[in-house]
């Protein structure tokens, strides 16, 4: 069984814009910043902003876009895990679904790259798996300072 487990889906109208091996890199060093350690498994997904749209109406019932959410499978702070999980010793984190023109728009916006928004969005995502959240005003600004952090360290090490 392979130790770690990133399994990368692009939509076929974004493939060749989302390199797989940089969003894997990018997901390995928020598990390693985060202390998650192997085996494990997790999802990112790059599509449309009508797939995410929906998902955001269907499963949070908030009827508008946005750049990218997260399904966890690890239990949250202040619920109870209705997931059934194998006693295989792999920590299924879960999946993170990413609005690549949200992600776009909003490098245009922000005035960077959407590469730079991209690798924003993969680590907001996977920290929300981790079970960060930006609700309130005290975990929104930990969550960002967390992210400032994660965002430096990949970039160091490019």
């Amino acid at each position: 069984m392979s130790e770690e487990k990133i399994e990368i889906f692009v939509e076929e109208k974004f493939r060749g814009l989302v390199v797989e091996d940089w969003a894997r890199r990018i997901v390995k060093t928020v598990l390693e910043a985060e202390g998650v350690t192997s085996p494990y498994e997790v999802s990112l997904v790059f599509t449309d902003s009508e797939t995410v749209k929906q998902l955001n109406r269907d499963y949070r019932g908030v009827d508008e876009p946005t750049d990218v959410l997260a399904f966890y499978m690890l239990p949250q702070k202040g619920s109870d895990s209705s997931f059934a999980l194998p006693p295989d010793g792999v920590t299924r984190l879960g999946e993170v679904i990413i609005s690549y023109p949200q992600a776009v728009k909003q490098s245009k916006e922000q005035g960077h790259s959407p590469e730079k928004e991209l690798t924003l969005l993969i680590i907001h995502g996977i920290l929300h798996l981790l079970g960060y959240d930006h609700e309130e005003p005290e975990e929104e600004s930990k969550m960002r300072e967390r992210e400032r952090e994660l965002l430096e360290r990949y970039l160091s090490r490019q």
